[in-house]
């Protein structure tokens, strides 16, 4: 059985869209104003008047976000690991999780 599918109505540089999804409405709209706004951005920044390639330079600009973001988190999750190994050390043998 599939999620519920909700339809909301969001506006990206003044045109409005209608958008099928699982997630949540709030959400919807969420991720839609952050593109509106990095659209905008790239719009004053690159004196860009063609929407279609100002929301490509917006998209690049959002991946870009994205990668960083999954660089940091790989940069945690190794940290955590780093972390907990030195942990494992402290605790008793019994303790520890390790196979005997």
């Amino acid at each position: 059985m599939s999620a519920v599918k909700h339809s909301t109505k969001v506006m990206i540089c003044g045109e409005e869209y209608t958008i099928k999804s699982e997630v949540p409405p709030e959400r919807t709209r969420e991720v839609a104003a952050h593109v509106d706004a990095t659209i905008r951005k790239v719009i004053g920044s690159a004196s860009l008047t063609e929407s279609h390639k100002a929301a490509i330079l917006a998209a690049l600009s959002i991946t870009e976000e994205l990668f960083r973001e999954r660089d940091a988190a790989a940069e945690v999750a190794k940290s955590m690991t780093g972390l907990s190994s030195e942990l494992r050390r402290w605790l008793p043998p019994g303790k520890r999780g390790e196979a005997v």
